[in-house]
């Protein structure tokens, strides 16, 4: 294990490898039996492990429209929303909370 490393970790590649990876697999597939090995040998020149590049491969085709899915953009949308409705429901929790509060305090200088 390398200095730095742990188990968990996960590497962020720069953006222009990534897209670069991507491009190749896509542009030379046509030249191996399968995508896999297009895969392969981008990989092994590139440095990513397989899998990570045939992960941006299979997210570029959502993106592209090209495979069914969620794209990346609906993710982003779909997480911001989730954040937001946590956020809301806090927000309605401390309301109910201080109007049972208000609700109470009221309520006992009434009967004074």
């Amino acid at each position: 294990m390398s200095e730095g490393w742990s188990y968990g970790t996960t590497w962020k590649y720069p953006d222009e490898l990534r897209e670069r990876a991507v491009r190749m697999v896509l542009e030379h597939q046509s030249e191996y039996v399968s995508q896999w090995e297009a895969i392969n040998s981008v990989a092994e020149k590139l440095g990513p492990n397989p899998e990570t590049v045939r992960l941006w491969v299979r997210r570029a085709e959502v993106d592209g429209g090209v495979r069914p899915g969620t794209t990346t953009d609906e993710l982003a949308e779909i997480k911001r929303l989730k954040r937001e409705n946590a956020e809301l429901r806090r927000a309605n929790e401390i309301l109910k909370a201080a109007s049972a509060f208000f609700g109470a305090e009221l309520d006992r200088q009434s009967k004074k």
